[in-house]
């Protein structure tokens, strides 16, 4: 297990937007599509290396809400690659004790998609070992937007007083209710925003950006990153030791 320079726990849970399957499969010229396969195998791989480091929860940004403005082809490929990788996953989870989520709105995912999902996440409900949540359909803004229509309901219906909502209330109401918010954020390819990702989660995330597209971020690109978090000084808005608070 690593353990920062400073002395501090690894992050307990890590957060990836999978940037550069287009950019890597140009570079190698080849489709887009084959990107996308190499970006498949290469979460398989730090699956593998979240859970020796010891991170407890991995959540990945597989398909956004905004992602249905590509090329057809592409939505269809991803669709089919999606399907395919979360019927795959059973297996592999089972024998490493990985327990997997999906977030986002399942409202626009096909029936075979569906029922893909469903049989992923009652087939690992009771391992107890690595938490990894696969963001599909998934977009902050809607994610924040479908919690508040919860809550509101749920005031309407019972009459209570929609002053005393609480960011419990909403926090409850997201697709992540009951993970702890991500203490590391990493994108991928050099992009350097977080695109609608986990918005309200990652409040007080520490954030890393690197180059490495994602086909090629490996056990030591995570390490790195890791390390790097390890160099921060996490104040939540309140003060450090010698008084910065800036």
């Amino acid at each position: 297990m690593i353990v920062p320079e400073n002395g501090t726990d690894v992050p307990r849970h890590v957060a990836i937007i999978l940037d550069g399957n287009g950019r890597w499969a140009k570079a190698h010229g080849l489709p887009r599509n084959a990107g996308h396969l190499r970006g498949a195998v290469a979460v398989e791989n730090i699956l593998e290396v979240a859970r020796d480091i010891g991170i407890e929860y991995l959540t990945v940004y597989a398909f956004s809400t905004e992602n249905w403005s590509r090329p057809a082809d592409e939505v269809s490929a991803l669709m089919k690659l999606l399907k395919d990788y979360l019927a795959g996953s059973i297996k592999k989870s089972m024998k490493n004790n990985v327990r997997c989520r999906v977030i986002g709105d399942r409202s626009k995912l096909a029936k075979d998609i569906l029922e893909s999902i469903d049989r992923l996440e009652e087939a690992t409900r009771d391992n107890t070992g690595l938490k990894f949540t696969i963001a599909i359909n998934y977009g902050g803004r809607d994610e924040i937007t479908r919690a508040v229509r919860t809550v509101a309901s749920r005031v309407s219906e019972s009459g209570a007083d929609p002053s005393q909502i609480s960011e419990s209330d909403i926090a409850a109401a997201l697709d992540t209710a009951g993970m702890p918010d991500p203490d590391l954020l990493i994108r991928t390819c050099g992009e350097q925003r977080i695109s609608n990702f986990l918005l309200w989660q990652c409040a007080y995330s520490e954030f890393y950006f690197t180059d490495t597209a994602w086909p090629d971020f490996d056990k030591s690109e995570l390490e790195k990153a890791v390390l790097a978090y390890g160099k921060r000084t996490r104040k939540f808005g309140g003060l450090t030791g010698d008084g910065d608070n800036k």
